[in-house]
């Protein structure tokens, strides 16, 4: 997919829909179902945001650049292990000039201008905290937010915005293939981009990226309907209605816009039906990029609200939380990565904070796919 210290080579499923609000350069965390050794990350000085991507074939190390860093730092750790994932996540949201090399060490180990740091988790964080103040990992204004908001509203909310994220990117991609199809060139040949392959291949890793957001859009809306929904009908059995027809309604079209991708895959390229085809495609994903965006900000205005009204005590909260990973446990063994892809690093560590309040340890491992 490119190698960070050349040109960038996107295909557009790497188009990035917005930037980081909160920084100069938005970072993204991305990986394979199993995480792999090695990252590849764009420049951090380009207009788009950086996310970290992981090859089919790795290669030993991965240098993540930033001529604003002044000490040379090294990351060693495995590349699976979730301690690893929350100081790479660090390193990456303060945009820290690093170099990462897997290891088969359980406990990750830090270099900072050739001095080793060695212990767990939050002794590391610190280490870096002290070392590199900004951006800070948690400012004043979110970690007071954080005080007074539920767990499971938490949860949901960070789904919202990779779900979002993943439908803004779905959106331009298809726009992009709609553009570069059923035009034909001298050779006949037609848009053909080396680095995603025939368009035919593209199509294919279309469609493989909108079944994983399917996949998640579906577990998220069961989660809500089976788990915090009834928590607020209790009080008030119309509180939740408005949000499960929106989910009803939208079904519909999810699973019609599958089906879409799949007529388009068996179609010719260089025909005027492929283009007319994505062009439709194109404007259902805009149709539901509207729905989502509304339906998501109807419930964290009008509806989770009221669950801090529940007056859940910490540890109610929690077993709410547990039960909602419950039923997103089918996606999280093996879509983690996938959602985590549509956060900032600061908003993927926060979500695998809440993951690692689960009790069941053997739940946990499966959830975040560190054991296989």
């Amino acid at each position: 997919m490119g190698n960070c210290v050349t040109k960038s080579k996107k295909s557009t499923a790497e188009i990035v829909p917005h930037q980081d609000q909160s920084s100069s350069a938005a970072v993204r965390f991305f990986g394979s179902a199993k995480p792999i050794p090695e990252t590849i990350v764009p420049n951090p000085d380009s207009s788009s945001a950086v996310r970290l991507f992981g090859s089919a074939k790795p290669t030993p190390e991965t240098i993540v650049p930033n001529p604003d860093s002044s000490s040379a730092v090294r990351l060693f750790g495995s590349a699976s292990g979730i301690n690893t994932a929350y100081v790479r996540l660090t390193l990456l949201h303060k945009s820290i000039n690093h170099r990462f090399t897997a290891s088969v060490a359980d406990t990750p180990i830090l270099e900072i201008g050739g001095e080793r740091i060695s212990g767990n988790r939050d002794f590391l964080l610190q280490c870096i905290e002290t070392k590199f103040p900004h951006p800070p990992l948690k400012p004043a204004a979110a970690a007071s937010s954080d005080k007074t908001t539920p767990l499971p509203v938490r949860a949901t909310v960070l789904q919202h915005k990779s779900m979002v994220w993943h439908v803004d990117r779905m959106v331009r991609w298809s726009e992009d293939l709609a553009s570069r199809g059923g035009k034909k060139k001298g050779n006949g040949i037609v848009g053909v981009d080396p680095t995603v392959g025939t368009p035919r291949m593209e199509v294919r890793k279309f469609g493989r990226s909108y079944s994983h957001l399917l996949e998640m859009m579906l577990e998220h809306a069961q989660m809500e309907e089976k788990i915090l929904f009834p928590i607020l009908d209790v009080d008030d059995p119309a509180i939740c209605k408005a949000a499960n027809e929106e989910h009803a309604r939208d079904l519909p079209i999810m699973n019609g816009i599958k089906e879409d991708i799949k007529s388009i895959g068996v179609l010719d390229h260089c025909s005027p039906s492929y283009h007319e085809a994505f062009s439709n495609l194109s404007k259902r994903l805009k149709s539901l990029q509207e729905h989502c965006k509304q339906h998501f900000v109807e419930e964290e205005k009008q509806l989770l609200p009221f669950m801090e009204a529940a007056e859940l005590s910490k540890e109610q909260q929690r077993k709410l939380l547990e039960r909602c990973m419950n039923v997103m446990q089918g996606t999280h063994s093996h879509l983690i990565n996938f959602l985590l892809e549509g956060l900032l690093p600061s908003e993927a560590m926060q979500y695998l904070d809440l993951i690692c309040m689960c009790s069941n340890n053997e739940q946990l491992l499966s959830m975040l796919d560190i054991s296989k």
